[in-house]
């Protein structure tokens, strides 16, 4: 129920107690007991300002009418319909298609305090304001790309051209064949090294044991010398070695480099050191960390980035998920158990053990190793199949949702902060030109 008298659009002159304001052309009546509510706002002090004294008025306005009363802003008059509202219902919402940036603006213009923004707002407001901070550090990222000549030393600069060459496969030719050779390389190893347990394929070694052919061990080599010549550059040119040491990537990379270096070891010194078979045992343990060079496909894979961060993002669900499937695993097994006890050739020796069927039963792989042989136990099987589909399928939704949308504000922001770089170049030139004019 509406008990504050309302602004009006009328013409003509204002009664005693009100003020009219032309906002972007759009006049709005407005009643001077209900401005007063909040006393420090600019509207305020137009109620309470004498007519007489133009100073005061030029300072809280663009123009003024005397012979109308009429103040004059040039200010976005749907953002003024959204601040009128903490008049008289004490909040205020910000509309659709009104930018909260630009709207956070107004309200310092109109002296509102931030406080009066609903809680939906205030969430929406922190989003953009992250969004900014996310753009600004990227367009900061571009500049200092683009000030290597200004680098005081000859060293500093070499550094940086070093860093842009292996980090940066966008900012010239050379940087993008490198990062294409370091791709490849990934996908060359990965190759070799599957390639290389094919017994066909393999050469017997002086005591009839089948070892890799010679020449994929060579391919081998070779890659890992790049990754390894790969890694150092980037630690010598990179601007922070502390975050590079600490980086998930790099972490991923030097777990990928050093098996080859630690088997080497074992292989040449471990003999004199120790028994031959707990070198060869380490070996066997080091050679499968090699698969981990697979994961530095993801450093030259936005899509694959974008991934990580989208589970990120979605932990929560994530851990729904799990805690769904934990629950149903611990109570289709224990029922399962329970009820195949009465059949004598029964495969549910104990309800750990049946957590294995259960798993497999919810996920719907069923590799049938495990399997009900009663009525009841045939029942609760399809129950917890069922209720696999289910469980599964709830939090797929929002994850795939998070995927999308964290990716395409990524590209967003890239093409803002390219923009941005854009239009801070026209400007630069613009001041250039009127230098040069002068």
């Amino acid at each position: 129920m509406w008990t504050i008298p309302k602004p009006n659009y009328r013409t003509g002159v204002c009664a005693e107690g009100e003020i009219a304001v032309n906002i972007g052309g759009v006049r709005v009546v407005l009643f001077g007991d209900v401005l007063k509510r909040y006393p420090e706002s600019r509207l305020a002090e137009l109620v309470d300002c004498s007519t007489q004294n133009s100073e005061i008025i030029a300072s809280l306005c663009d123009d003024f009418d005397p012979s109308r009363k009429e103040f004059y802003f040039d200010r976005d008059p749907d953002a003024f319909k959204c601040i009128i509202d903490v008049y008289y219902f004490d909040e205020i919402h910000i509309k659709r298609g009104i930018c909260p940036i630009c709207f956070i603006k107004e309200m310092e213009f109109w002296k509102i305090d931030q406080s009066v923004l609903d809680e939906c707002c205030k969430s929406y407001l922190s989003e953009k304001e992250e969004e900014l901070r996310e753009i600004a550090s990227k367009v900061k990222v571009i500049l200092e790309d683009l000030d290597v000549d200004q680098c005081n030393t000859g060293t500093q600069r070499c550094q940086k051209f070093l860093w842009r060459l292996m980090e940066k496969p966008e900012s010239s030719l050379p940087a993008r064949i490198i990062a294409i050779a370091s791709f490849l390389s990934i996908l060359v190893s990965a190759v070799v090294m599957c390639v290389g347990t094919i017994p066909e394929l393999q050469v017997a070694d002086a005591e009839g044991k089948l070892v890799e052919h010679p020449t994929l061990e060579v391919i081998e080599t070779a890659c890992m010398l790049w990754f390894t010549t790969e890694f150092l550059l980037r630690l010598a040119s990179s601007p922070n070695k502390l975050r590079f040491v600490l980086s998930i990537m790099n972490i991923i990379d030097f777990m990928a480099i050093m098996p080859f270096y630690v088997v080497l070891s074992l292989t040449y010194l471990g003999t004199s050191m120790m028994e031959l078979v707990n070198v060869q045992q380490a070996v066997q343990a080091l050679r499968i960390m090699r698969i981990a060079r697979i994961f530095k496909l993801a450093r030259h894979s936005s899509g694959l980035q974008t991934l990580t961060y989208a589970l990120k993002r979605s932990l929560k669900e994530l851990g729904l998920l799990l805690m769904y499937m934990g629950v149903g695993i611990f109570v289709f097994s224990a029922l399962g158990y329970t009820m195949e006890q009465s059949h004598p050739e029964t495969l549910f020796r104990s309800i750990p053990q049946s957590f294995w069927w259960a798993i497999i039963t919810m996920t719907t792989v069923g590799y049938g190793d495990i399997y009900p042989k009663t009525t009841l136990g045939k029942c609760n099987a399809a129950v917890s199949f069922l209720c696999g589909v289910i469980a599964i399928a709830l939090p797929i939704h929002p994850i795939i949702n998070n995927f999308v949308v964290f990716y395409n504000k990524q590209k967003v922001l890239e093409t803002a902060a390219k923009h941005e770089v854009e239009l801070m170049e026209l400007k630069s030139g613009r001041q250039v030109r009127r230098k040069s004019e002068e």
